[in-house]
Order: C-alpha cells, then sequence, then structure tokens
C-alpha cells in the first residue's frame, strides 16, 4: 500500500507540472511574469497586496485570487481599479487547500494578458500543499507573520526552501510579541541559506515601498533574480 501511495503521489506531481509548463508557455508568450504568493491563513497577503497596489506606479499588475470559496479578498483588491480573477477550489476541484496548476490553467482564458505584465498568484493559505505544485510561476514570494513565532522554518521547510523571497510581515507588533526575529532568521538559514527577505507592515506601510521597488525590477522573465537586502 505504502508503495502505490507513492506512486499516485508521483504521477499526480508529474502530471501537475506537465501543465504547469504549458501555463508557462502561455505566460511567456504574453510576457508576463508571475509571481505565486503564499502564507499560512492571517498572514496579511490580502493587505499587503493591497497596500502594494494602492497608486502603484510599477508594471500593469493583474492578480489572480485563490480561496477555498468565497470572493472576500478579490472585492477587496477590486477596489483598487486593478484586473482580478478569482478561483474557488470548491468549485469543481473539491475544496483543495492550494492551487495547481490545472486549476490556474482554467483560469486563464480570464485573464487579461495582454493588459498586464505581471501577474500575482494569491495562493490559498497553508504552508504545506502550494510548496509542491507548481502553477507556471516565474518566482515565489513567502509571506510570514511575525504572528506565527519563530520556529515555521523549522516545521514547515519545503515552503521557506521553494521561495526566492520571503516578506516578514506585522513587524508592527513586534513590540508587543515575545518574538525573537534573530531566531526567525537563523531558521530561515538553515532551511533556505541565504534567501533574500524584507521586513514589513502591511499596516503601517514599513518596508512597502523596498518590497514595490523589488517588483517594479522584475525582469521580463525572471531570467534574472532581482536583489532584496539581507537582514
Amino acid at each position: 500500500m505504502h508503495l502505490k501511495r507513492v506512486k499516485v503521489v508521483t504521477d499526480a506531481l508529474d502530471a501537475n507540472a506537465t501543465i504547469a509548463r504549458a501555463n508557462r508557455h502561455d505566460f511567456d508568450q504574453a510576457s508576463v511574469t508571475v509571481i505565486n504568493l503564499m502564507s499560512s491563513p492571517g498572514a496579511g497577503k490580502t493587505l499587503l497586496l493591497e497596500r502594494t497596489l494602492d497608486e502603484f506606479d510599477g508594471p500593469r499588475v493583474g492578480v489572480l485570487e485563490g480561496d477555498v470559496q468565497g470572493s472576500f479578498d478579490a472585492d477587496r483588491l477590486a477596489r483598487l481599479h486593478v484586473p482580478v480573477t478569482q478561483i474557488n477550489t470548491d468549485s469543481g476541484f473539491g475544496g483543495e487547500c492550494h492551487l495547481d496548476a490545472n486549476m490556474v490553467r482554467s483560469a486563464i482564458p480570464s485573464l487579461p494578458l495582454n493588459e498586464i505584465d505581471l501577474l500575482i498568484i494569491e495562493n490559498v493559505g497553508n504552508l504545506v500543499c502550494p510548496a509542491e505544485f507548481r502553477v507556471g510561476e516565474d518566482m515565489r514570494v513567502m509571506v510570514s507573520s511575525v504572528t506565527e513565532g519563530e520556529d515555521k522554518p523549522l516545521k514547515y521547510p519545503l515552503m521557506f526552501r521553494t521561495c526566492d523571497l520571503v516578506l516578514i510581515n506585522k513587524i508592527d507588533l513586534l513590540p508587543h510579541l515575545d518574538y525573537d526575529l534573530d531566531a526567525f532568521l537563523h531558521n530561515l538559514d538553515l532551511v533556505h541559506p541565504d534567501v533574500p527577505r524584507m521586513l514589513v507592515s502591511a499596516r503601517t506601510g514599513e518596508g512597502i515601498e523596498a518590497w514595490r521597488d523589488w517588483l517594479k525590477h522584475l525582469p521580463t522573465h525572471a531570467s534574472a533574480l532581482p536583489v532584496a537586502a539581507t537582514l
């Protein structure tokens, strides 16, 4: 039984990788750079996007919003007059806890690829499954909130190991928490040494300009990663 389960999982990931390559081809043909934005639930991805995209003077951005149910986050982002497309994983996908390549492929006809330069895919909040499923992105950005504790890189190493940038959010709460930032950064380096990271607060706006600059300097097809300051 164990061997059969391993084969089923391997086949599923192989099939996902094939579709992810097809997605990437379509994005490249449209000259659209794609970011897979991942985090645990409540880490602040949507507020971060609201703060980032409000009066953003960089590349033209579209958002693909992933949730199990509802359009709460998509409705918030649509108020910023950026194109937003919603994917609900309970609609025909069984209520999955992540987006996979096939879900993203089903949304491509609804994406205005000829009107945007950068697509940000806000994945379903989860620290496990999204790390395993490529969706055709150029790069991955992980949002980790200081309210989650310092041990998350050690408990969910794959999520942190597969990222190209880690945003440490909610730093405005640091004075009110028993949280050791140095310990978190040490744990992060244990699983992904020297991965770029930024300190941000989606609530106050601290660090947002540096994050915006990172987005503005993204290469068209991520042929070279932009450099983020290492803390």
